[in-house]
């Protein structure tokens, strides 16, 4: 019996009528609460083979405990006329019973026999039997490692201080052109065509950095991630 022996473990056992008569058999064992036998009696015609099921319950195995379950396999010729098999167990004389004795053995399957098993269960990977000349082509995106990741953060936190920078720029280039506008307004004698030249060229400037930063970050992260 190959173990585990978590579950019911069932192994068969063959029996061949060699004789010209008709024999009557009975599978006996030293531990009947432990095994189920099916069947465990019966009549083999001449030349006949049986297959009897010898069924071991779950069991907490020890591999140091040396098995002393014992199996006699019980036969003897049967009469002309058979009515009941029990009574011709118990007519039978004892030069006429014939058995064969088989002794019990456990085995756990190794480490190795239980590799194979799962690797015969896998199913077998799906090869390309087509032929492919050349070199296999790379795929299109390839992930970043750490220095170039590195990288990337600190040129977009350069960036974004450039834009904050170009800000604030902005903003305080605005502020002045209000300021200038309301010197304008107020000073008579300034000309109001060139303040609002002025104003408009202070106004535009910032503006064109804050769109070359944008075109700047857009490159890199296009550099670095794609």
């Amino acid at each position: 019996f190959s173990g585990p022996f978590t579950d019911v473990v069932t192994t068969n056992l063959k029996l061949r009528n060699p004789s010209d008569r008709r024999v009557c058999f009975k599978v006996k064992t030293t531990a009947p609460r432990r095994y189920c036998v099916r069947p465990n009696s019966g009549i083999i015609d001449p030349g006949s083979s049986v297959v009897v099921s010898v069924m071991l319950q779950p069991f907490d195995y020890d591999p140091n405990e040396k098995s002393k379950h014992k199996f006699m396999v019980q036969t003897t010729y049967a009469p002309p006329n058979i009515s009941d098999m029990e009574a011709v167990w118990k007519e039978a004389k004892p030069d006429e019973l014939m058995d064969s004795k088989l002794r019990c053995v456990f085995e756990m399957p190794n480490e190795n026999d239980k590799l194979n098993d799962i690797d015969a269960s896998k199913p077998a990977p799906v090869l390309n039997t087509s032929k492919q000349d050349g070199p296999m082509p790379k795929p299109h995106s390839v992930s970043l490692n750490d220095t170039e990741t590195r990288k990337l953060v600190e040129e977009c936190k350069r960036l974004q201080a450039e834009i904050m920078k170009l800000t604030d720029e902005n903003r305080h280039l605005r502020d002045e052109g209000l300021r200038l506008r309301k010197v304008a307004h107020s000073d008579k004698s300034g000309s109001p065509t060139a303040l609002a030249l002025r104003d408009n060229g202070s106004n535009s400037l910032p503006s064109l950095l804050v769109v070359i930063a944008a075109i700047f970050i857009g490159f890199f992260l296009g550099k670095f991630i794609l």
